[in-house]
């Protein structure tokens, strides 16, 4: 089990992880959660009914990252064929974006809020780690929150394609990418191992 998920009797899964693995996790989450902003409900204060009707913003993030995770819905609108198709394509993911963007941040929030909690609720087993037990809608959040972080790492190294990570394997220690050029292969590999322990 260590380093990977593994199946739980009855579904959702479960990894061994030490305490460096999980201070790097939970810290990777809250900078996730300060990433993404606080939600509709924050900011409207008391009004259960102002996140109903509250609206997204129409334009993508200025944040590269936050343009990773939350895209546009119709694609790049500069790789359009012409002005016309370009103008169009921005208007129908403004269209999108502003009735879709904050339930996604809420969704992505959540899991982050998730990861957070469920590590936090640890206990050590007395040797410097702990086992994470994750009941199958935990694990499904998992998923999406380590799949955010991936992004997020990705887009601050530049990673656009597969290519890319074959070269992250090559850099030389003293770079000063290395720390985070880790964290992302290592949650991809815990990524990919979560995904086989939901596969039916």
């Amino acid at each position: 089990m260590p380093g990977h998920f593994e199946p739980l009797p009855g579904g959702g899964a479960a990894v061994a992880l030490d305490d460096v693995e999980i201070s790097i996790i939970r810290s990777l989450a809250v900078q996730l959660l300060e990433l993404i902003g606080p939600g509709p409900a924050e900011d409207a204060g008391d009004d259960p009914l102002a996140e109903l009707f509250a609206e997204g913003p129409s334009e993508p993030p200025a944040d590269p990252v936050l343009r990773r995770l939350f895209p546009d819905a119709y694609g790049d609108p500069e790789a359009s064929p012409g002005p016309r198709d370009a103008e169009e394509q921005r208007a129908h993911s403004s269209e999108f974006r502003r009735y879709t963007e904050n339930d996604l941040r809420a969704g992505k929030r959540e899991s982050a809020l998730a990861v957070i909690r469920s590590l936090d609720l640890l206990t050590s087993a007395g040797d410097g780690g702990a086992v994470l037990k994750l009941a199958p809608e935990e694990s499904k959040q998992w998923l999406g929150a380590l799949n955010d972080l991936r992004l997020a790492i990705g887009s601050r190294l530049d990673i656009s394609d597969e290519d890319d990570t074959d070269l992250l394997y090559r850099l030389p220690d003293e770079d000063p990418r290395k720390p985070m050029v880790m964290a992302y292969l290592w949650l991809g590999g815990l990524q990919e191992s979560l995904v086989s322990t939901l596969m039916p």
